[in-house]
């Protein structure tokens, strides 16, 4: 099973704008063959493209602003043939998570979505949370990150649980702490077959060395037979300021 994650930038200009990028982002998708996948900053044009070009896939998830479709999304897409949709849900990192809200001190509304999924071969289930962290407040990046871990918690019950992200942070960061203290592995440290490098790379500016901070974690049952952060372009072309990584696991 291959578990990815892809912050797909909301905007951009010129070549780099998203109706540009879309073929490129949906050619990286395609090449990949995740069995799940969470996105970010997907506003609502971006889930209709990805929606009408990865017909092979069903998805959850709701616009950050209002919990239908104003903002940017926290989606988790899956192999429609291959898995059932058990259950799924939203929640925003925020003192009040049931209803859209800023939280702590963040400077943006953040939102994740999640999906409890069976194999429809094996009858086994597990859970994939995906989200992206705010990208100011540090209270928000700690409590959001708190509160996914938990939820997962709860959500995933004895299932295997997964959760994609853009952190926004580093590896060595607290919010990356919490996560792992709440019993989640980050699956490039899982894996025999790794990769450490930069995910975040701005279209890799003159002089940007680039930064990890974007993630696969694990919880449960699982065993990371590789992770890969995917450099390759598309027609020489970067389909988004990050690199999507992608983590292949058994359980």
């Amino acid at each position: 099973m291959k578990i990815m994650s892809f912050n797909v930038l909301c905007g951009g200009q010129g070549i780099k704008s998203w109706p540009y990028r879309t073929p490129l982002v949906i050619r990286t998708i395609y090449r990949e063959d995740p069995d799940t996948l969470g996105v970010q900053e997907a506003h609502h044009g971006w889930m209709m493209a990805l929606s009408s070009c990865l017909p092979d896939y069903d998805w959850v998830g709701v616009g950050r602003n209002d919990g239908k479709e104003d903002g940017e999304y926290s989606a988790v897409f899956y192999k429609k043939d291959k898995y059932e949709l058990v259950d799924s849900g939203n929640f925003w990192l925020s003192e009040t998570p049931g209803k859209p809200g800023k939280g702590w001190d963040a400077a943006c509304i953040r939102i994740c979505s999640w999906a409890k999924l069976r194999e429809k071969e094996t009858g086994k289930e597990f859970v994939h949370l995906n989200t992206h962290l705010d990208h100011i407040g540090e209270i928000a990046m700690q409590k959001g990150a708190e509160l996914v871990a938990l939820r997962g918690i709860e959500i995933g019950g004895g299932s295997p649980a997964f959760f994609t992200g853009d952190f926004n942070v580093t590896p060595d960061s607290a919010p990356c702490r919490a996560v792992l203290d709440a019993g989640f592995k980050d699956c490039r440290d899982l894996a025999s077959d790794t990769d450490k490098g930069a995910t975040f790379h701005d279209f890799e500016r003159p002089g940007f060395e680039g930064s990890v901070i974007d993630y696969v974690f694990a919880k449960g049952d699982a065993r990371v037979k590789s992770f890969r952060v995917i450099r390759d372009t598309v027609d020489g072309l970067l389909p988004s300021d990050h690199y999507p990584v992608i983590a292949e696991i058994d359980f």
